[in-house]
């Protein structure tokens, strides 16, 4: 009698195991919307990032009536004082701005001079003097930011901001929050990117849909 006791209340009953069941099943549920929510979190604040440096851009030309980047000389630039002063290089004042593909996360052509104008202006946030690469300002996904005024992406000339190390998912979320959901169409193109590295953009358009198990670097005509 004793041991037939004893095994009664050593197992679990069948209500029981249902509750654990229900439980874990909510905590998946949890941890899972969570994920998703911190997913959309960052899409949107990549879309404020495209969006910011556009207006920063266009705000900059109509106070100076010089193009970031492009803006110079460098002496000129720092007497306007204040955090100007800390300005370490400037453009050749052509009025226009000129970033390759290949510089377009390397901080090279007129990249590096591009942030620090924007910073020193105060339409973005950052330290003037950051040089090169540091210069650039880190996006949603980590990766990095940067321009080119290069033709990408099959054809999409002008200004761009280039998003690198961006998840297949994000990236097919942000084109068509703010376009057309084509990486290889529109005002928003994507290009093929290696995984954890800040990939520059390339000439062709994207072959092929977006691919959630690839990372992009996308780009934004200003």
């Amino acid at each position: 009698m004793l041991n037939n006791q004893m095994n009664r209340q050593s197992g679990f009953t069948l209500v029981e195991i249902a509750i654990v069941l229900v439980i874990i099943g909510l905590l998946l549920g949890g941890v899972l919307k969570g994920t998703e929510l911190i997913e959309n979190s960052k899409v949107k604040k990549a879309a404020n990032e495209l969006n910011g440096i556009s207006a920063a851009y266009n705000s900059y030309i109509d106070r100076y009536s010089r193009v970031p980047g492009d803006d110079g000389n460098l002496a000129a630039l720092q007497a306007r004082g204040g955090p100007w002063a800390s300005v370490t290089s400037a453009g050749n004042n052509n009025g226009a701005l000129q970033v390759s593909l290949g510089q377009t996360f390397n901080g090279g052509g007129e990249n590096m001079e591009f942030w620090q104008h924007l910073k020193a202006s105060g339409y973005i946030k950052g330290n003037p003097a950051d040089a090169g690469q540091s210069a650039l300002p880190r996006n949603a996904f980590g990766g990095l930011i940067g321009i080119t005024t290069q033709s990408m992406g099959g054809g999409l000339n002008g200004v761009k901001v280039c998003l690198g190390q961006v998840p297949g998912k994000s990236a097919a979320a942000l084109d068509n929050q703010l376009d057309d959901g084509l990486g290889q169409s529109g005002s928003i193109r994507a290009t093929l990117g290696n995984a954890g590295t800040n990939t520059n953009p390339a000439a062709a358009a994207l072959a092929a849909e977006y691919n959630e198990g690839n990372e992009y670097t996308v780009c934004a005509k200003i």
